[in-house]
């Protein structure tokens, strides 16, 4: 009897012995994942899809109550690996009356699940967690996995930027692995095995931690300790987000376990992979792509939300996720592919007075694409050589679903082009605006470079003309002294300044190099907060 139906067994024992299985919940409430360096020890998001449960396959299971051997439905087996006690609570019981008022909701969740619940089970599973985990991407983004909230958290699972690099989760111009279902499924997976071995395996202590971090656990904890009081989930004062989130698991948990008690029909699922994982080797135009598999450019958007562009990145990773009926069709029309077909490129000849900016905002690109397919080391070219651009082979250029769900234009909104030398600082200058409304309008950190031409959402009418009216502002000089690492480009990020006006205030006291403990001057803006 191999591992995997030795455990199915096992885990059908378990429910039976806790009468019917244990109730969770769920939640359309998004919320951030935080995480404290304490139990940082995860590996980072495997490069290679072999080296993960995570790649599907097409063997059988073994329902947990032995009685057939034929797969089943998925929604079937997820409940037959509920791990944790039922109890009767008043905050559960609050919950599921709310879905149970809310039936499109429970109908919606099961919709868009449907492409991804097969491999997150999976994933559950071989992590050795309740199955109840398996229903978290519900709470957390709806099982959207394009979802995006007002705390830049990203994907099914709703990892915010910070957590998602210490969990190996790339995000660049190319790619963001925290919406990628691979990678965000084993990063939180792994975070929650973690915080389930922390608190010796009690499972809502753990669940809370993912909400609220274990940091405002722990202290919860600590302070019920000092005053003899039970440390149990339901016991802690903990903040008013996560004793809700915990409850709302547990709650759409029970429906499911009951469902023909509550009168909840759900969707047939047969329990089968929907998708495969497959290497491609080297970057590939999406739209390409999708005629290799013959489906639509949609649909692979749908599977591989974690692509920003219409091809995929450069340095990898070097997979796409292809519906299971299309894998033979696509890896043999991949393997007839010509190598310089993958790609279709723009020879571009640099001329007189040409920068990358430029060439960036002809193209519809950044200077770091540029920059990193022709391996520049900095932003000097030459007049006279050639430069390959990258260029889409269909008309979306962007994940279309990102653009959707993103950045929702509306046309009472302005809109600012970025000119060479700006900055969200400066612009907020013009406009009379602050520059942490730009960024929030926007969807983009409050130091991140902006490419020229960039369109940007102003949602205050103002008229934008040549002349803007200066905002009042109150200008202080200080003097920063450097520290290790820092460089002109972090320094003005961190005061919302230019690199060129830094170089203007130090021109006497520059050299080639900043020196560990030198003074510089900067003219900060005391209406403008500094990152």
């Amino acid at each position: 009897m191999n591992k995997l139906k030795q455990r199915a067994i096992i885990s059908g024992t378990l429910s039976l012995l806790l009468a019917n299985g244990c109730s969770l919940k769920n939640t359309d409430h998004s919320t951030h994942l935080r995480i404290e360096p304490a139990i940082i020890n995860a590996s980072p998001a495997p490069q290679s899809i072999l080296q993960s449960t995570l790649l599907v396959d097409q063997e059988d299971f073994t329902p947990a109550t032995g009685v057939s051997s034929q797969p089943k439905d998925s929604w079937q087996y997820l409940v037959s690996l509920f791990a944790i006690p039922q109890e009767d609570n008043a905050r559960i019981d609050k919950a599921v009356a709310w879905y149970l008022a809310h039936p499109k909701h429970i109908e919606t969740i099961q919709a868009r699940a449907k492409p991804y619940l097969y491999a997150i089970i999976k994933e559950v599973e071989a992590k050795g967690l309740p199955g109840e985990f398996a229903l978290l991407p519900a709470i957390e983004s709806g099982f959207k996995a394009h979802a995006y909230s007002h705390a830049r958290a990203a994907g099914l699972w709703q990892f915010i930027p910070s957590t998602g690099k210490i969990y190996g989760l790339e995000q660049n111009w190319w790619y963001d692995g925290r919406r990628d279902i691979y990678a965000s499924t084993e990063a939180a997976t792994s975070y929650l095995k973690n915080l389930g071995e922390l608190f010796e395996h009690d499972w809502l202590l753990a669940l809370a931690s993912y909400n609220a971090g274990q940091g405002n656990v722990k202290r919860a904890i600590k302070r019920n300790r000092a005053k003899n009081k039970a440390t149990d989930f339901w016991s802690l004062d903990l903040p008013r987000e996560t004793e809700h989130y915990v409850p709302k698991l547990l709650a759409l948990a029970k429906i499911f376990a009951n469902a023909k008690h509550y009168g909840v029909d759900l969707i047939k699922l047969d329990h089968k992979p929907r998708f495969s994982a497959v290497n491609i080797g080297s970057q590939l135009d999406l739209s390409l792509a999708a005629k290799l598999a013959d489906t639509s450019l949609n649909e692979l958007f749908k599977l591989n939300p974690g692509c920003n562009r219409a091809y995929t990145p450069p340095k990898g990773p070097h997979r796409l996720l292809i519906p299971i009926d299309k894998v033979d069709l696509f890896e043999e029309n991949l393997a007839s592919l010509a190598d310089q077909d993958r790609i279709k490129w723009q020879r571009h000849k640099v001329t007189s007075g040409d920068s990358l900016s430029r060439i960036a905002y002809r193209y519809n690109t950044q200077v770091k694409v540029i920059r990193e397919v022709n391996h520049l080391n900095n932003n000097t070219i030459r007049a006279g050589t050639y430069l390959l651009i990258p260029l889409a082979q269909g008309k979306i250029s962007n994940n279309p679903f990102i653009q959707a769900s993103q950045l929702s234009h509306s046309n009472k909104h302005s809109t600012y082009i970025v000119k060479s030398g700006d900055s969200l600082w400066s612009i907020a200058r013009k406009l009379d605006l602050h520059s942490r409304d730009i960024a929030r309008w926007n969807h983009i950190r409050l130091k991140a470079p902006l490419p020229l031409g960039k369109k940007l959402i102003i949602k205050k009418a103002k008229k934008i003309t040549k002349k803007y009216t200066q905002r009042k502002s109150v200008i202080q000089p200080i003097r920063y002294t450097v520290r290790r690492g820092d460089s002109l480009s972090t320094i003005s990020e961190k005061f919302n300044v230019r690199v060129a006006d830094l170089r203007k205030w130090n021109k006497n006291s520059l050299g080639k190099y900043l020196k560990l403990g030198q003074k510089l001057k900067v003219k900060v803006d005391t209406t403008q907060p500094s990152t």
